[in-house]
């Protein structure tokens, strides 16, 4: 199976880089799993119904979300009907929406995407292990679904790590999102699960992690607030990692880094180009 999973879209840039880009990759890489984490698309935090609609009909088949899931208040309510958004599954119980999915792929396959978050400073929400524990114990890979994609949103790469070695051979893909910067370490782990500690952000890296230099730069001078965050607005690098698996065993086998516009230097998977 031939996966993308594209890091946090941050803002109108972000989108406007992943309806660009996706349709092209989807044809010219044959993929058959596109995953997008959207929790920024909304003017930085959150996602709409309709931003929701745009990433399907750019042709992702999930979306994940993280800490700023319901800073768009209309979220708490659209997720209900969104059965391809997915929301960190260790949220309280009564949280609307699931933190987990069986998505159909483009090729008729069946893969389990989740979505937890991290801890280490983060929200102190129910023990990500154990909620993802219970996800890979009811719905085995290749058992019943032919791919898994972890996508972990958090701020430490120890928990990051500690996550991909935590579900290595039970996984198809472990992905850290939330830090906005990509990582270099992406690699197959001895069991078999693709891992990397965050994919990076889809927006414009002249910035302060997707956001207008100004005000973080005054808030760090100063300590002071003296507006909102805004995203910036230059042209967006689509960032995320390509991992190809094994049909066999629904394990990785390939994985690069993917890198298209914007102002980071390009990278793209070799083995579909």
């Amino acid at each position: 199976m031939r996966i993308l999973f594209i890091g946090d879209v941050v803002g109108k840039t972000g989108r406007t880089a992943v309806g660009d880009h996706l349709p092209a990759l989807i044809r010219e890489w044959k993929l058959d799993l596109v995953v997008v984490n959207g929790e920024n698309a909304a003017g930085g935090f959150g996602i709409t119904e309709a931003i929701y609609q745009e990433f399907l009909d750019a042709g992702a088949d999930a979306v994940t979300l993280g800490n700023h899931a319901w800073n768009q208040k209309e979220a708490l309510v659209f997720i209900e009907r969104a059965p391809r958004l997915i929301r960190p599954l260790n949220f309280p119980r009564h949280t609307p929406g699931r933190g987990a999915a069986l998505i159909d792929t483009k090729d008729g396959r069946r893969a389990l995407v989740i979505n937890a978050m991290a801890r280490i400073f983060m929200e102190p929400f129910n023990d990500p292990f154990r909620a993802i524990e219970r996800e890979l114990d009811a719905c085995p890979l290749r058992e019943t679904a032919d791919a898994i994609i972890v996508d972990f949103h958090g701020e430490a790469t120890s928990e990051k790590q500690s996550m991909g070695f935590f579900c290595d051979g039970r996984a198809s893909l472990v992905v850290g999102t939330h830090t906005h910067v990509p990582t270099a370490d992406h690699r197959i782990l001895s069991g078999g699960t693709a891992y990397m500690s965050d994919a990076g952000m889809t927006g414009d890296y002249d910035s302060v992690i997707g956001m207008q230099k100004g005000e973080p730069l005054h808030r760090f001078t100063t300590g002071i607030p003296s507006g909102r965050f805004e995203p910036a607005t230059g042209v967006a690098t689509l960032s995320g990692v390509a991992v190809e698996t094994d049909d066999a065993t629904g394990l990785a086998l390939k994985i690069a880094p993917v890198r298209l516009g914007g102002r980071l230097e390009p990278a793209a998977p070799s083995f579909w180009t």
